[in-house]
């Protein structure tokens, strides 16, 4: 059966894994009978489930028309009965799993896809009591299975092509990343390399050379964040220079006989292999120049670095914790500068980056926002609202925004905003933002903000504290004479 007609599925094994599996097939849209025979099958799959929909919700913002739905059963042949895809997730032992691919083949309909996700066994021996085994093989998938896309696809010896072809198409309709392992060997492709990493880990320790915190240290902040997009032999590529992998093997390739690791059986580098190796390399580049791979592995590295950020986590975390420093760097240095505060402040520039662009090449509206909320924060280092200030649990929030947008801003373009002081009292401050071209002196944007004074402990409004105020008052005297800006108070549509 096509892979986009499937509305039907079962999961044999309600496990971690098989559970993840349901999740995911749930999500597409497709019912799913999961077979466990324990009493407590549907309790411990409720955790799981719990945190596939939290993960899922937060996925993709593609709607999702209707959700399959999940139902525990004890027998095979009421979890296959009408199932269309089946995939099994029983405990890892090859003469438990033979014995029972041999039941689901006996009740699964003749055409119907029946795939294991065990993490080594091989397929040939699995399919070994089966009445059809040409429809069984491997699709092993990797922890989380509702989020993560790889599926390694390993077929046995009876299995048909055909059949693998349509099991690919399958994971590859369900949002996966399906990866055909074209020779059966024992634990696939990534579980090798992973056991390998694992491998010259447990000796690091065990050498008293680093913790296991250092060294996964080394893997998140290092060379694990290049993988996740581009794996070993494209970033080998790329160290190589304009010459490419032929460069870096030269260079590099004799490395492989030094005694600085455990894992000294390693292939001879013949001729042969060192072409093989070449000429696989240049057919994964497409045709890609080595500067283009180097411009767009900065770009995937920042994409990561970014989202990580918003986790406060691992490379995402270190980000921030130096965005942080120099942007008090930069808010110290201009609230020590002497200031003239009868005109507008100029208290913050920038220079438009290139991903704060959208489809139309001119700056996103979101980083609108946030160059004013820069100018703003600028403004309270100025005013002594510091990081002294907020640990104390004090500090202003922003509750109203008025953009208005005069002229487009493109890439590479420096800015600078100046900030005017409408109003303030002891809880209030009332802003005028303008942005203007660095060069030109145009304005391109405009924001009038209201900023309220909380106290986080108390989680309401509060009065300032004397200096924050004081300097407030400084500011409005010098300000005093200031001509209000003709767009202040405007609303949406308003007539100016």
């Amino acid at each position: 059966m096509p892979s986009t007609q499937i509305t039907s599925a079962a999961c044999i094994g309600a496990g971690v894994i098989g559970s993840a599996w349901a999740a995911r097939l749930a999500w597409n849209g497709i019912d799913v009978k999961v077979l466990d025979p324990h009493p407590e099958a549907e309790a411990r799959m409720a955790d799981v489930l719990a945190n596939a929909e939290r993960a899922q919700a937060r996925l993709t913002m593609a709607p999702v028309s209707r959700r399959g739905k999940i139902t525990v059963v004890r027998e095979v042949k009421a979890a296959v009965d009408g199932a269309e895809f089946i995939q099994e997730s029983a405990p890892e032992r090859e003469d438990l799993k033979i014995k029972l691919f041999a039941e689901i083949d006996k009740f699964a309909a003749p055409d119907v896809l029946i795939c294991s996700s065990t993490s080594g066994l091989l397929p040939s021996k699995l399919q070994s009591a089966m009445a059809r085994p040409e429809r069984m093989m491997v699709g092993h998938p990797f922890n989380p299975v509702y989020l993560m896309p790889l599926v390694e696809v390993v077929g046995g010896v009876k299995t048909t092509r055909a059949n693998i072809d349509r099991a690919m198409d399958f994971y590859r309709s369900i949002g996966m990343h399906p990866l055909h392992v074209r020779k059966e060997v024992d634990a696939f492709i990534a579980d090798r390399l992973m056991e390998a990493l694992w491998r010259e880990a447990l000796w690091l320790v065990n050498d008293g050379i680093a913790t296991a915190e250092e060294i996964d240290d080394a893997m998140r902040f290092g060379p694990g964040l290049r993988w996740s997009f581009m794996g070993t032999f494209l970033i080998y590529r790329i160290a190589g220079g304009v010459e490419g992998m032929r460069h870096f093997m030269s260079q590099f390739g004799p490395s492989l006989k030094w005694p600085w690791t455990k894992l000294m059986d390693t292939p001879e580098l013949t001729p042969e292999l060192l072409d093989t190796i070449c000429a696989q390399s240049d057919d994964q580049a497409r045709g890609v120049s080595i500067r283009e791979l180097e411009r767009k592995r900065d770009d995937c590295l920042i994409a990561l670095f970014q989202a990580l950020k918003t986790q406060d986590y691992g490379a995402g975390k270190t980000l921030a914790d130096y965005e942080k420093r120099l942007y008090a760097q930069a808010h110290a240095g201009a609230a020590a500068a002497a200031h003239d505060f009868t005109k507008p402040l100029r208290l913050h520039e920038a220079m438009v980056a290139p991903d704060w662009t959208d489809y139309n090449k001119h700056m996103n509206e979101s980083r609108y926002l946030q160059v004013f909320s820069d100018a703003s924060d600028a403004l309270l280092q100025l005013i002594g609202v510091n990081e002294a200030y907020t640990k104390r649990d004090l500090s202003y929030f922003t509750v109203e925004t008025h953009i208005i947008h005069k002229q487009e801003v493109v890439a590479l373009e420096p800015i600078f905003v100046e900030t005017q002081l409408l109003s303030h009292d002891e809880k209030r401050l009332h802003l005028f933002n303008v942005m203007k071209h660095a060069r030109t002196g145009e304005v391109l944007a405009t924001a009038e903000q209201m900023l309220l004074h909380v106290n986080h402990a108390a989680k309401k409004a509060s009065a300032a504290e004397v200096p924050v105020l004081a300097k407030l008052a400084e500011i409005a005297a010098g300000q005093k004479e200031l001509v209000r800006p003709r767009d202040a108070g405007r609303a949406i549509g308003a007539v100016r």
